[in-house]
């Protein structure tokens, strides 16, 4: 065989490897972007229904709930999927009695973003339920935010006090060293956890900072809406 010949047959055979391995990563992309549209539906199903369980997680003695859209300081009754809103909430007793808000809120970890979602009692001004929606924080340390029975018991009764002139919160929510909580608005850390704990603590400072003094210019509407 020429040099001729051999450099034709070495180019023929490294376009035919070359169309064979285009071939083989178009197919295996076909076959992802087909598993992935085939299985969102049932993704976005459980978390549906993940979040529903945690809303009445969260707020104590809630028996069904309301569904609104906070725009500034206005708010509106919602039903079905909303995309890109900012949701809250609104649970109610047997009675009718408003009994919490469902608020969530997201911030950054130390692996990853943190989500969360929280209860707020309006009439005690209080952070009364937690719960972790989605973390991909270090397993046996980080994911304690969601396990660890003593941190999870910051969330039972959270100062979130509004100041008087109802703008602000009164003491922004603060992690501090475990062991060394001495106030009603501090989060009482996790040792060896303490990026994580102090991360959930930021989250909600800015949550609370942003949000509640928008629901309090809301309340009427609220009560309002527990009479219907």
């Amino acid at each position: 065989m020429s040099e001729a010949q051999k450099n034709t047959t070495e180019a023929t055979n490294s376009r035919k490897m070359l169309v064979t391995m285009v071939g083989i990563g178009t197919i295996c992309a076909l076959l992802i972007v087909l598993s992935f549209q085939t299985t969102l539906p049932r993704i976005e199903k459980l978390k549906a229904e993940a979040l529903e369980k945690a809303i009445f997680k969260v707020i104590p003695g809630m028996v069904s709930k309301k569904t609104f859209q906070l725009e500034g300081d206005k708010l509106k009754e919602v039903t079905g999927k909303v995309k890109d809103a900012k949701l809250v909430y609104a649970g109610f007793d047997k009675d009718g009695k408003l009994v919490g808000l469902a608020i969530e809120a997201s911030g950054m970890g130390f692996a990853d973003a943190i989500k969360v979602i929280y209860g707020y009692d309006p009439h005690k001004e209080k952070i009364v339920g937690f719960y972790v929606l989605e973390s991909k924080e270090t397993p046996g340390l980080g994911d304690k935010i969601e396990k660890d029975a003593s941190f999870l018991a910051n969330f039972d009764s959270l100062d979130v006090a509004l100041s008087e002139d109802k703008n602000s919160v009164k003491n922004p929510v603060t992690t501090v060293k475990h062991g060394k909580k001495k106030n009603g608005y501090e989060v009482d850390g996790i040792t060896g956890a303490t990026i994580s704990s102090r991360a959930v603590g930021n989250l909600l400072k800015n949550s609370t900072g942003e949000t509640l003094p928008q629901l309090y210019k809301n309340k009427d509407f609220f009560e309002a809406k527990s009479q219907q």
